[in-house]
């Protein structure tokens, strides 16, 4: 069982290491991650400076979270892109067209909340 742990502790330290690594490559390179951080900071200063619910400052934050979520993927996607097709095919553009739509989906759906939770 000691061993099971020891396993399982090796394994989770792994993983946020691995997305450490992750977060810090894509921070070095990808203009609009940095970007987002910066709104996703502002937007959580506002939800904690308004007088707003404990669901809705969740909401808020966990949809600012997922607008970072997204642009990782998306620069995932567009690095594997890039790798298996340097040159121009239409399904590599596919590809990265509909990563970018899900960022400016997660985004708009942030926006969404923080209209319904401002005017509602």
């Amino acid at each position: 069982m000691r061993d099971m742990l020891a396993a399982e502790a090796r394994r989770l330290a792994n993983t946020v290491i691995w997305s450490w690594d992750g977060f810090r490559a894509a921070w070095a390179t990808e203009k609009t991650l940095r970007q987002w951080t910066i709104a996703n900071v502002l937007s959580a200063a506002l939800a904690f400076s308004l007088d707003l619910t404990p669901g809705e400052r969740a909401l808020i934050l966990a949809l600012g979270l997922l607008v970072l979520a997204a642009e990782l993927i998306n620069t995932a996607v567009e690095e594997v892109v890039d790798h298996i097709s340097p040159g121009p095919d239409p399904r590599a553009k596919k590809a990265k067209d509909c990563g970018s739509a899900c960022v400016a989906l997660t985004a708009i759906a942030a926006g969404v909340a923080w209209v319904v939770v401002l005017v509602g």
